[in-house]
């Protein structure tokens, strides 16, 4: 005797995205204030379900820029979340992804959520769904890839200074880095190349300005 097929609710999948810049020495993540119940009030990631025409990765960066009006942004997958308990009204898996952008993005949101903007990725607010779990891998996943990408580039100007480089690199790390060992190695591996122009206009000596060689994801020498 056959026995009688269960009926499972569909499973749904999202993206979740971990969005990171670097704002004044820190590193930031954006967030989204909910306005529906249950986490009504609480903050999340960009995401929402993919539609039935397009990849995670598709969905992801539509939310990327539908967030920030930019596309062609460091973004990357990061892991599947896929707690049963993760969604309590809905079963959801959820396909996490980290991108980065420039500290002078405009943000913009629409009317499922009640505010937009940058917080501190070590500090956030009270966080939905399992929202606190994909931010901290999200920040241990950056930290790994500052060691042999040239992931920064996708967090700085056209053209900074050495120390601007190096506050990037400690906002991420959050760490201190001796500097003259910092601009050794930078040099040394040929991560960066002089533009030939200088940073005038400030109280200090003028800075001579750098710029990335290369502008796209590669892996570099071990750097810090």
């Amino acid at each position: 005797m056959k026995e009688p097929r269960i009926h499972a609710p569909p499973v749904g999948v999202a993206v979740d995205v971990a969005v990171f810049t670097v704002r004044e020495g820190r590193l930031e993540v954006l967030l989204l204030r909910m306005t529906r119940p249950p986490f009504e009030g609480k903050w999340c990631l960009p995401g929402g379900r993919i539609r039935h025409d397009e990849t995670v990765e598709a969905a992801a960066e539509r939310e990327l820029v539908e967030k920030t009006g930019l596309s062609g942004l460091w973004l990357e997958q990061l892991y599947t979340f896929s707690d049963p308990a993760r969604d309590p009204q809905a079963r959801c898996v959820s396909v996490a992804h980290l991108a980065l952008v420039p500290p002078d993005v405009s943000l913009r949101t629409d009317d499922k959520y009640s505010a937009i903007g940058w917080f501190p990725a070590e500090r956030p607010p009270s966080l939905a769904f399992d929202h606190r779990a994909i931010l901290s891998y999200a920040v241990k996943r950056l930290r790994a890839k500052l060691e042999y990408t040239n992931v920064a580039y996708a967090l700085l100007p056209e053209q900074f200074t050495l120390g601007e480089l190096q506050r990037a690199y400690e906002a991420i790390l959050g760490r201190a880095l001796d500097t003259r060992n910092f601009q050794r190695k930078v040099r040394a591996i040929d991560l960066v190349e002089e533009t030939g122009e200088l940073r005038t206009g400030q109280a200090h000596r003028p800075g001579r300005l750098f710029r990335f060689r290369v502008r796209r994801p590669v892996e570099i020498a071990v750097l810090t």
